[in-house]
């Protein structure tokens, strides 16, 4: 019973943890593409594959922790 609660703690933060990030990143598209307005393609680019890192190590984190949960099962 308590490692499946470490676990659910562990996907827990991976998920909040991602929400910030992706949202740090938008924040900075925002304000790149408000101050430099000709660039919002190459900007947009780059944010969505940060964003895309940011996912994949978010969801490794979760397959990891659930993992953890069967091993102690």
């Amino acid at each position: 019973m308590v490692v499946g609660s470490v676990a659910a703690i562990g996907a827990g933060l991976a998920a909040i943890g991602a929400g910030i990030g992706i949202g740090q990143i938008g924040k900075g598209a925002v304000e790149g593409i408000a101050r430099q307005p000709e660039a919002a393609n190459d900007i947009r680019t780059n944010m969505i594959v940060a964003a895309a890192l940011v996912e994949a190590v978010s969801l490794f984190a979760v397959v990891v922790a659930l993992l953890g949960n069967s091993a102690g099962a």
